[in-house]
């Protein structure tokens, strides 16, 4: 049996890291990388760390509109479809990389295999969403992180071939946890490389991300961010995403933020360290999210919506929006006592679960 796994974003990658290790076992994989994240530190670093196989295909589609960057991965994805021949292709998540994958399987009838399916912030503006629930409703196998992601799909009458498995990032998160614990500490600390001076010792630190459209097509929202983030009480790691490199130097200029350490996007495993040494985190992203909670960190949410509602109980996760007073309230609010759901995004399984139920 073949199938084509297609990734092309940072989160892909870290899930195809954990499931790709076991497929092989079972089956040919051919695996494509769109080339949508295309940074040195956003894609190549994960291939290096994670021990990811080399992509069979790199198409380098790289950045672009939502629909000329479609658009281009249909008519490549397409090609390599009919020049392999798989008997399934597999996506991972919501990114344009994952619409267009499972849209030109779809349209050539190659079952779809949608890892991370049903979930659903209910916010039609974001792209991520539209990927998501197109993707869902045209999927052969749809693998669930939750149950209530199932429930989800329920409602929309997709009740086939739906199955509720863990979540595969679970599963890259332990397993590269117990490689991160034999590292040396001082090791993570001293490789940092840093965009602006940086003077202080890190001993106590949050860590912050933002990275989604709403939060950085305008330098306003970004500096309501760093307003919050310089009066915390320790110091804020803060990778800086490509996107939003030009605004951060921009405000840097303009301002001293004498509490924010910037540094280059991280690998995964020095986010895994800092995370799970972290006070705590804010952050926009979806995957960041769900990992602080599998590591019992309090997670502040710079967003509206969340497709990871389990994490919102107990106030281990607070939704917020961007001005920096709501910011650092929300901050202060996350319970640092509240005990977490073991296990809530499984046990570390889910991709053998998932190679079990297609073989």
């Amino acid at each position: 049996m073949k199938i084509i796994t297609v990734v092309g974003a940072r989160p892909q990658f870290i899930k195809a890291a954990a499931v790709s290790r076991v497929i092989r076992q079972y089956a040919t994989e051919i695996l494509v990388h769109t080339g949508q994240h295309y940074d040195s530190n956003m894609s190549e670093i994960f291939f290096k760390e994670l021990d990811i196989p080399r992509p069979d295909y790199h198409m380098g589609v790289g950045s672009g509109s939502h629909a000329r960057q479609t658009a281009e991965m249909l008519i490549k994805l397409e090609e390599i479809y009919l020049k392999e021949k798989p008997d399934f292709v597999l996506v991972y998540g919501d990114t344009n990389s994952t619409l267009a994958a499972a849209l030109a399987a779809s349209k050539i009838l190659i079952p779809v295999i949608h890892v991370e399916a049903g979930l659903r912030s209910f916010n039609m503006s974001m792209p991520e969403e539209q990927n998501r629930i197109l993707t869902d409703h045209i999927s052969k196998y749809l693998f669930c992180p939750t149950q209530t992601a199932v429930k989800h799909l329920e409602k929309e009458n997709i009740t086939d071939n739906v199955y509720c498995v863990g979540d595969v990032m679970c599963d890259a998160v332990f397993f590269y946890l117990k490689k991160i614990k034999e590292i040396p500490e001082e090791d993570f600390i001293n490789k940092l490389r840093f965009l602006f001076p940086w003077e202080k010792n890190l001993k106590n630190w949050y860590i912050a991300t933002v990275h989604r459209a709403e939060n950085t097509e305008n330098e306003n929202a970004l500096n309501e961010v760093m307003k919050a983030l310089d009066k915390l009480e320790y110091p804020v790691l803060f990778p800086v995403h490509p996107r939003i490199r030009i605004f951060t130097e921009r405000l840097m200029d303009r301002n001293r933020y004498e509490n924010i350490c910037f540094v280059e996007p991280l690998g995964y495993l020095e986010m895994l360290f800092f995370t799970n040494h972290a006070v705590k985190v804010i952050t926009d992203s979806g995957g960041l999210q769900k990992e602080a909670y599998i590591m019992h960190k309090n997670v502040v949410t710079l967003r509206n919506q969340t497709e990871w509602v389990e994490t919102l109980e107990g106030n281990h996760n607070i939704l917020c929006t961007v001005e920096s007073e709501k910011i650092l309230e929300a901050v202060r609010r996350t319970d640092i006592k509240g005990k977490f759901k073991d296990f809530l995004y499984g046990n570390g399984d889910a991709a053998e679960k998932i190679c079990k139920i297609i073989f």
